[in-house]
């Protein structure tokens, strides 16, 4: 295992996500969808992030994702690190949008370069041990608060956080129990990890429930 294929999120209602990742946020095959009832409640331990190159492509995917139905976490603002807001989509996922850049350079755009999952983890050096005996190499570390892994070009990038620290970077409580209602797409062979999250083959999503089945 050295790169995440794509994620797969489990959604109530696949049609309806699909229109609005599509009206959103335009993602290809990195994003799939399948159905899911699984229960639920409170924050899922993780977003996902897009990275981008300038304030006005934040404010651009924001304002499309808002337009197709997503609710605002944390509106775009500056801070010390760049530029960034968080939104919710209607499936319940947690996308934050940001720039590490203070100044626009060019006309907006939807475009962006990096989609990151972050995962909201209970002990990051332990997690960040499970990863590195499977295969994944570290490329930025910052203690017991963040790991990121090195990645494929074009591939979705991981990292791990505090989990606290993860939701409230996200505006939301901690607490959540139930089902992550996400697969991450890239592992030999299926595992779960320490905190829950399940890792799966590319064939086996191919090879997932349409939808309305389970």
């Amino acid at each position: 295992m050295t790169s995440i294929d794509n994620i797969t999120l489990e959604v109530a209602d696949p049609a309806a996500a699909e229109r609005f990742y599509t009206a959103a946020f335009g993602l290809g095959t990195q994003l799939r969808l399948r159905a899911s009832q699984a229960p639920t409640t409170g924050f899922r331990g993780f977003t996902l992030s897009l990275t981008v190159s300038q304030p006005a492509d934040v404010d651009a995917l924001l304002g499309a994702a808002l337009d197709a139905g997503a609710t605002t976490l944390k509106a775009a603002s500056k801070s010390l690190w760049g530029y960034g807001g968080v939104v919710q989509a209607p499936d319940g996922t947690i996308w934050k949008v940001a720039t590490s850049a203070k100044k626009d350079t060019g006309p907006a755009t939807r475009q962006f370069n990096d989609i990151v999952l972050l995962l909201g983890v209970a002990d990051v050096a332990a997690s960040k041990r499970f990863y590195v005996d499977r295969g994944l190499t570290v490329a930025k570390s910052f203690g017991r608060m963040y790991v990121e892994f090195a990645t494929e070009p074009g591939a979705v990038k991981l990292a791990l956080y505090r989990r606290r620290a993860l939701a409230k970077d996200a505006g939301v409580s901690p607490d959540g129990t139930g089902s992550h209602r996400i697969a991450v797409v890239g592992a030999a062979e299926p595992f779960t990890d320490p905190d829950g999250f399940a890792w799966e083959t590319t064939s086996v999503t191919a090879r997932a429930p349409e939808p309305g089945q389970r």
